[in-house]
């Protein structure tokens, strides 16, 4: 992977061919609000709910972890390529509108509470199978998913999306995982997804306002 300057923007090279982000977007900006908006939509999300289930079931911490790296990975390079693709193709005009709209929407969505998901006991394959295949299959639709779509889309930087989404995903699960029940129960989930909202909304507002990135 290089970086090759083009006078006023860098060409971002990855495995899927080249991708451009704009000249005002840096890797830094992009990996922090990348980590930042994702880890807390994370939270209450039903992917942590089935991180929580399949710790409590296996109380396996090593296994569940890699599993769950391992499946946010694929799962968001996936949905960053697809978020970076819409971003060549739409007009910048168009694009700015819809992307600024689909952040305000996931701060919308964030609002919706998760119920729990019985995915995990679907797949009985051992504790890194297990959590592989449901976290990969949960992810699919799911809040986090479409935020790194609308990210990458946004930054147009597949790699540095996919890596902030999926230190954000570790950075909410992690301590589910290692500490079960008692973390979870110990957070202020509410005050959580509204400031979540908040900053799906304020980076909506940020893109409409800014013009063309």
């Amino acid at each position: 992977m290089t970086l090759v300057p083009e006078s006023e923007t860098i060409v971002v090279r990855t495995g899927f061919g080249p991708r451009t982000m704009g000249a005002r977007s840096n890797p830094v900006e992009a990996l922090f609000i990348s980590a930042f908006s994702v880890a807390l939509a994370e939270i209450g999300d039903r992917t942590q709910l089935l991180a929580l289930i399949l710790a409590v079931r296996f109380r396996k911490p090593a296994p569940i972890l890699a599993g769950i790296l391992l499946a946010t990975i694929a799962n968001h390079w996936v949905a960053a390529e697809i978020g970076a693709l819409i971003a060549e193709w739409l007009p910048p005009d168009t694009g700015r509108w819809l992307i600024a709209g689909a952040f305000i929407v996931m701060g919308l969505w964030v609002l919706v509470p998760d119920g729990e998901d019985d995915a995990a006991a679907k797949y009985p394959y051992g504790a890194f199978l297990t959590t592989l295949i449901a976290f990969f299959l949960v992810e699919i639709g799911d809040k986090t998913q479409i935020a790194t779509v609308v990210l990458a889309a946004q930054f147009e930087a597949v790699w540095v999306v996919v890596l902030g989404t999926t230190l954000g995903m570790l950075a909410a699960n992690v301590p589910v995982v290692l500490l079960g029940r008692f973390s979870a129960d110990r957070l202020p989930m509410r005050l959580i997804n509204v400031i979540a909202a908040a900053v799906f909304i304020a980076i909506g507002v940020v893109v409409l306002l800014t013009g063309p990135s």
